[in-house]
C-alpha cells in the first residue's frame, strides 16, 4: 500500500528526513514514533502529498506522490483521510455539517450526504449529538466527529497525527478502540503518529522509531518491546532499578506464548535452586500479552539457569549498565562485573 525508499526532505539547509525506507502493508495499523522534532509529522505530510520531498521514492497505492500535478494531487488526497490532534472542527457548524463538509465540497447529493453522515455517526458512536455544536460536546466526542469526517470520502488510508494526545487516558483508550474497530470493519490502512506508548501497544501492528530524521528501529511492535533496543530505551526512558550488590541480574522476557505460563516457578523447582525476583510487569498489546521479570541469581547458578532458559526458548538478557540510572551506578548498587560477564558470554 505504502512503499518509501531513500526518502529525503529538507527545509532550507535543515534536513528533517534522511534515507527513510519503510513499507506499510494494506490494511495494517502502522505507528511512527519519536521525540518532538524527529520528523514524524513531516513524513506523514509527505505521504498525503502536503509536503514535497527532494530525493527518493514514495509510492502510495501504486502512485509516486511527487509525480502528481495539482488536479491529480487533489484527487489523490481525496482517498486519504486525516485526523488531527486539535480536532479542527468548524465551531459555527453542527456535528452533521462538520462531517458533511468534505462531501459538500465534492458536490455529493443531499441524499448521499445524509445517508453517509448518519452511517458514520452510528459507527463512531455519536448519533445522539448529530445537531450539537462543537462547544456543546466533550473532547472525545469532538475527536469522534473528526474521525467521522475523515471517513466521509471512503478513504483507503487514514492518517492520525497525535490523535489522542490532547485527551485524558480513559478517553484516549476509547478512541484507540474505535480506530481498531474501523480497521477491522472497513479494512482501512491506518498510519498513526504518536509519542504515547499506550497507543503503540493497543493499536499498532508494526512501528518505526525515528531519531533525528532517520529510522533508528523498525519492526513488529511485540518484538521491539521484547527486545528493548536502544532506540526504544532512548524514547521511553528506563525505570529506576535498585539491584542487589551480589549475584547476576537477568531480565527474562515473556512472549505471548509464555506470558500465561509459570516459567519462573517451574525453573526454580526443576533446577532446585533459589533466586530473588526483583520486579516484573505484564502489559496488554493489540492481540497479546507480553511481560518481563527481573531475577537475581548466584554466579554458580548462571550456567544452569541460562541453559534452562535457552532449552525452553525463553528470551533473556543481562541487565545492562545502560539500564541503571546514574545515581545507582555512582552509589555502587549495581555490582555486575563486566569482565566476568564477558567471559560468560564467550562460554555460552
Amino acid at each position: 500500500m505504502i512503499e518509501i525508499k531513500n526518502l529525503k526532505k529538507s527545509f532550507g539547509e535543515l534536513q528533517v528526513l534522511s534515507d527513510i525506507n519503510l513499507t506499510i502493508g494494506k490494511g495494517k495499523i502502522y505507528g511512527l514514533v519519536g521525540r518532538s522534532g524527529a520528523g514524524k509529522s513531516t513524513l506523514l505530510r509527505c505521504i498525503n502529498g502536503l509536503e514535497n520531498y527532494e530525493e527518493g521514492s514514495l509510492i502510495v497505492d501504486g502512485i509516486e506522490v511527487k509525480s502528481l500535478n495539482n488536479e491529480a494531487a487533489r484527487e489523490f488526497r481525496r482517498e486519504i483521510g486525516m485526523i488531527f490532534q486539535q480536532f479542527s472542527l468548524l465551531s459555527r457548524m453542527t456535528v452533521y455539517e462538520n462531517i458533511a463538509l468534505p462531501m459538500k465540497c465534492w458536490k455529493y447529493s443531499k441524499k448521499q450526504i445524509d445517508k453517509k453522515v448518519k452511517e458514520l455517526v452510528e459507527l463512531v458512536g455519536i448519533s445522539d449529538k448529530l445537531y450539537a455544536k462543537p462547544r456543546e460536546i466533550s473532547g472525545g466526542q469532538k475527536q469522534r466527529v473528526a474521525i467521522a469526517r475523515a471517513l466521509s470520502m471512503n478513504p483507503k488510508i487514514l492518517l492520525c497525527d497525535e490523535a489522542t494526545s490532547s485527551l485524558d487516558p480513559q478517553t484516549a483508550k476509547s478512541i484507540i478502540s474505535l480506530i481498531n474497530k474501523i480497521n477491522n470493519e472497513l479494512g482501512i490502512t491506518i498510519v498513526i503518529v504518536t509519542h504515547q506508548m499506550s497507543v503503540l501497544r493497543s493499536a499498532c501492528e508494526e512501528i518505526s522509531i525515528l531519531e533525528n530524521g532517520r529510522i533508528a528501529e523498525a519492526g513488529v511492535v511485540e518484538e521491539i518491546f521484547l527486545r528493548q533496543p536502544k532506540a526504544l530505551r532512548n524514547l521511553i526512558g528506563v525505570k529506576d532499578l535498585t539491584l542487589p550488590q551480589k549475584g547476576i541480574n537477568l531480565r527474562i522476557l515473556l512472549s505471548k506464548e509464555l506470558s500465561d505460563k509459570p516459567v519462573i516457578t517451574r525453573m526454580a523447582r526443576e533446577l532446585e535452586t533459589d533466586f530473588m525476583i526483583l520486579g516484573g510487569e505484564m502489559e496488554n498489546y493489540r492481540n497479546s500479552v507480553l511481560g518481563s521479570v527481573i531475577i537475581n541469581i548466584s554466579e554458580e547458578n548462571l550456567r544452569d539457569v541460562t541453559e534452562y532458559l535457552n532449552k525452553h526458548k525463553v528470551t533473556w538478557k543481562f541487565i545492562d549498565c545502560t539500564e541503571i540510572d546514574d545515581d545507582n551506578r555512582k552509589g555502587g548498587e549495581h555490582n555486575i562485573k563486566r569482565s566476568f560477564l564477558d567471559n560468560v558470554v564467550e562460554i555460552l
